[in-house]
């Protein structure tokens, strides 16, 4: 018997993750795969997060703390807001999915970026939420025709900065115009991963929004410059009240202890950030040098990764890339995403991406 499977969800495409590194080496017979298509920190996570790990695994028998009052406490320090504006996720990811629940009825509108992060079409189709697409406007945000976009059926308006995939910034005179003209109606999702690589005096203060109730929220990760990918923990900053309806959503425990202990130490390791930050600038203007050597032209990045068009079929280039050992992102068409790696790792791309497009 078929299943009854709503038209909104049969219209979804499963996420296909990538397979680990150690069955592609075996399959394509190397003996070494840089992977530089998900943005991580190659550097790894901060030297206190890791120390604080083997303390809170003798407590894995417990449950976490379903409120993780003292990660909160530290974020809302930080932050200077009260603690009942601040909310954890599995990664930032869940906080996106919880804002559709809580705030998308059937049939209401979400406005995003046509090249953007993927999960925004996700989690509001999985509402029953209707996705408006805006195009970018070479490679960034068109905020005067999402502006345009905003119907009654409004609910949220999602803006990527830096944005994924492009690394393209939105300033603060940008996000200023644009909140002038938002109405109150549209929650405004400032989405701010990979802020703490932007090196732009123009980012914009998106957490001064908030701090003048203004309807938005501001997420960030602890899984890009932090290192902490693979613990999935990110977290939001926004009105006491858009918190209140995303904790009636939010999965009781959702952030397990691991996550909570390696986040707060995590937070307080300025030193590792700075480094972190420094080598990304170094490397990138190196690999953005080679793409440009080789006849490429990456768009301007405030993220730790380069966008550009191949000029050629994207998926063959990442192929070709592939069997010489170096995993990059194939976005679409011809153009592909590459995270800047360690400085071996950078030379290594480079000099494959020289081999290949030399054939």
């Amino acid at each position: 018997m078929p299943l009854n499977i709503h038209p909104d969800i049969a219209s979804l495409s499963p996420y296909v993750p990538g397979k680990p590194i150690e069955e592609l080496q075996r399959e394509l017979g190397l003996s070494r795969i840089v992977k530089l298509a998900s943005n991580e920190n190659p550097l790894g996570p901060s030297p206190k997060a890791l120390a604080v790990l083997a303390e809170a695994a003798t407590t894995l028998n417990r449950y976490p703390d379903g409120g993780a009052f003292r990660l909160r406490t530290a974020l809302a320090d930080r932050w200077k807001v009260s603690l009942d504006q601040v909310i954890l996720g599995n990664g930032s990811d869940e906080i996106i999915g919880m804002l559709a629940r809580a705030f998308l009825s059937p049939g209401d509108e979400a406005i995003m970026a046509d090249n953007t992060f993927v999960i925004y079409r996700m989690e509001v189709t999985a509402a029953h939420g209707v996705p408006v697409v805006v195009p970018l406007a070479e490679g960034r945000h068109d905020l005067a025709a999402m502006v345009k976009a905003i119907t009654p059926r409004t609910k949220l308006l999602f803006v990527c900065n830096p944005n994924n995939p492009t690394g393209t910034m939105v300033s603060a005179a940008d996000a200023d115009a644009l909140m002038a003209k938002v109405p109150a109606h549209v929650i405004v999702v400032f989405d701010e991963a990979y802020c703490e690589y932007a090196r732009d005096p123009h980012f914009p203060d998106s957490l001064g929004y908030i701090r003048r109730e203004r309807n938005a929220i501001v997420l960030r990760t602890f899984s890009k410059i932090y290192g902490l990918a693979g613990l999935r923990i990110g977290y939001g900053v926004t009105t006491a009240e858009i918190a209140g309806y995303l904790n009636r959503v939010r999965p009781p425990f959702n952030v397990n202890s691991l996550a909570q202990r390696a986040a707060g130490a995590a937070l307080g390791d300025e030193e590792h950030v700075a480094k972190s930050r420094a080598m990304n600038q170094t490397e990138m203007a190196g690999v953005r040098a080679g793409l440009v050597a080789l006849g490429l032209h990456p768009l301007p990045s405030e993220a730790n990764f380069l966008y550009f068009d191949a000029g050629r079929d994207g998926r063959a280039l990442f192929e070709a890339l592939l069997r010489e050992g170096v995993i990059v992102r194939h976005i679409e068409g011809a153009n592909l995403r590459v995270t800047i790696g360690l400085p071996e790792e950078n030379r290594q791309f480079l000099q494959a991406l020289k081999q290949v497009l030399g054939r």
